[in-house]
């Protein structure tokens, strides 16, 4: 009688176990994809076979499509992510990183806030053995396994190459810069001042942190210090379509950087010059099927550069 209630007690934990085990993750109330999580001893990196992906902020069209490209490779591939959304908030995405790391993940994407002040915890996460992937921004000091980006540098090169085309050499335009930090500011505005300094005349350089209401409060006050000004290239299209509100009727030259939806509306109706086309949902994608490659031990390239193209009207 005795070994009946026994084995009856040990069935009824196994079951509640295995009903444990198939439990989704939910972190800072984002969706998780469905797959189930992946055992202990799944690959060769260690930890739970869960990857994680800490995002600059899903208040930005461009890594919303980033996250969903991610979840839905994720999905197709059967691995468990886990996203955080750090809100442009550096010091919230050290603490999401730090998050991740207790909850074992095997891998784990970034897409920096600001690229030096994420660094710490990125180490943090290497020295206990945990594979990491740099997507869209780089991670500075740190050698990550891969670093998926555009070529930021060639695409601002090339926008402002044809900003001057239509205002004409010498003339007086503005930046509108991004988060202060991130790699992406660095580089668009690498890309324009190597084309800028020695053909345009600009009156003004100021950050607008990648936000459209930012950028339309910046560009307002910009106009009143330089009512002449005749361009504008923005770090993304959130800013430029800011600039765009604050500009109204004026015939002012606006380029941006993204090629979101409403930047390209704002293209095909004339309200923006141009904009150049990354691909948001490749990046999420490649840096899943990176990771999960990670996992099963297997070799990546340390750089996977992702094509941009200028899209005009």
């Amino acid at each position: 009688m005795m070994m009946k209630k026994l084995t009856g007690i040990l069935m009824a934990g196994m079951l509640m176990a295995s009903m444990v085990g198939c439990g989704a993750v939910s972190v800072d109330g984002e969706t998780k994809t469905d797959a189930p999580a992946a055992s202990e001893d799944a690959g060769s990196s260690g930890g739970s076979g869960a990857i994680g992906l800490a995002v600059s902020t899903l208040n930005n069209p461009f890594f919303v499509t980033l996250s969903e490209g991610a979840q839905a490779a994720a999905k197709e591939k059967s691995v468990e992510l886990i996203v955080v959304d750090a809100g442009d908030d550096a010091a919230k995405q050290t603490n999401d990183i730090e998050d991740l790391i207790s909850r074992n993940i095997s891998v784990l994407i970034v897409n920096p806030v600001d690229s030096d002040a994420v660094a710490p915890a990125v180490k943090d996460a290497v020295s206990k053995g945990i594979k990491v992937v740099s997507v869209d921004r780089v991670v500075n000091g740190v050698d990550v396994d891969c670093a998926i980006a555009s070529d930021n540098v060639a695409g601002a090169q090339a926008a402002t190459e044809y900003l001057v085309s239509l205002v004409g050499e010498g003339a007086k335009v503005a930046e509108l810069q991004g988060v202060s930090g991130a790699s992406a500011t660095i580089d668009r505005g690498e890309g324009f001042h190597n084309v800028a300094d020695e053909k345009l005349d600009v009156v003004s350089s100021q950050t607008a942190n990648f936000n459209r209401s930012e950028g339309m409060t910046v560009m307002e006050n910009m106009l009143q210090a330089n009512a002449d000004i005749q361009g504008v290239f923005a770090h993304n299209d959130e800013m430029a379509l800011g600039a765009v509100e604050a500009i109204g009727g004026k015939e002012i030259v606006v380029v941006g950087f993204d090629a979101t939806d409403d930047a390209l509306t704002a293209v095909s109706e004339g309200k923006m010059a141009a904009t150049v086309a990354q691909k948001p949902d490749l990046m999420g994608a490649t840096a899943v099927e990176t990771a999960v490659k990670l996992i099963a031990g297997e070799t990546v390239d340390k750089e996977i550069p992702v094509e941009v193209e200028l899209v005009t009207e």
